[in-house]
């Protein structure tokens, strides 16, 4: 594929054309959904569903530990070897290798596998967020692997994770990891005003409005990429519930537009890829559309911004 070919890519920031990969970013969709479902399906409830996400790891994604009767388990996919694997706290492991193969195949292989080590568990098998909902067993449509694809993508990841955890530490109010969600999958990161927010209206495909619910029940800014938006890709930045004003605050300065059907901001990334210093590009927009977000509704910033050098004076 010719994906990485390009002199944008020696800053570290990767070129991954949506078009070039499409079909094994939906199988890998798919893929994340059923681990993801396995770790909500063992672990306590967490405000907004943080306990359901997944996290970049040095190799790909983690679910991270997992409870599991009076030990615990892990998942993570491996986009270096390109592997499924799952270790239990009992010493014993297992992996799955990731190439072409359907939904159906991996969802099979995924349940052999626990059950080999000795891990009872079932999920709703029906994939969220997504339209049509086709069932993970019945699942023959979505069956591609592009390793190299996929290790870009990983690669991509990689980046907007230390920037976005860098971009965290000013914050020292309530906030979010930064995880990626694997409903929309995409990578995200929220900070929280400390109020509540009015009751949100649901709407999404194949996601029950209660979900939503939980997940935006108190005023946020949060920020993310997507992987499957514009020709590469895009950074986003959106506000709940919107403050009046929110939509206009911001210059459309680095190619950044306000998309009023979806009440958010986009970066398109080859914008961010592409410019003398990436890192700062993105912070700029991660900076100004939280400043959007704060100053538009009121926001308490003096008691929830932080300087994250303040121990090195």
């Amino acid at each position: 594929m010719d994906a990485i070919d390009d002199p944008g890519t020696h800053n570290g920031w990767p070129r991954l054309r949506v078009d070039d990969w499409i079909q094994t970013r939906d199988t890998v969709h798919m893929w994340t959904q059923i681990v993801g479902k396995i770790r909500m399906a063992h672990s306590p409830m967490l405000n907004h569903w943080w306990h359901v996400t997944l996290y970049v790891t040095p190799r790909g994604l983690t679910t991270s530990t997992i409870p599991h009767g009076r030990g615990a388990f892990d998942m993570e996919f491996d986009f270096c070897g390109h592997r499924l694997n799952v270790r239990s706290s009992d010493g014993s492991a297992g992996s799955i290798v990731l190439e072409p193969k359907s939904v159906a195949e991996f969802y099979a292989e995924v349940f052999a596998t626990l059950a080999r080590l000795g891990i009872r568990s079932s999920i709703r098998a029906v994939p969220n967020e997504v339209d049509p909902a086709i069932p993970f067993d019945d699942d023959h449509r979505h069956a591609s692997y592009d390793p190299d694809a996929v290790r870009i993508f990983w690669e991509q990841l990689v980046q907007v994770d230390r920037v976005l955890k860098d971009f965290s530490s000013y914050f020292r109010g309530k906030a979010s990891p930064v995880h990626l969600f694997w409903g929309s999958m995409d990578l995200a990161y929220a900070r929280f005003s400390g109020r509540e927010a009015p009751t949100h209206p649901g709407g999404v495909p194949n996601c029950a409005d209660w979900v939503m619910v939980e997940g935006y029940s108190h005023e946020l800014s949060s920020c993310g990429f997507w992987p499957g938006v514009g020709d590469e890709g895009a950074f986003y930045a959106y506000a709940y519930p919107e403050p009046a004003g929110y939509a206009e605050y911001i210059r459309e300065t680095d190619g950044v537009v306000y998309r009023r059907e979806d009440k958010l901001y986009l970066l398109p990334y080859e914008n961010v890829r592409t410019a003398p210093d990436p890192d700062s590009t993105l912070l700029r927009f991660l900076r100004s559309t939280y400043e959007a977000a704060a100053v538009t509704g009121n926001w308490d910033r003096a008691g929830l911004e932080v300087d994250p050098r303040r121990w090195r004076r």
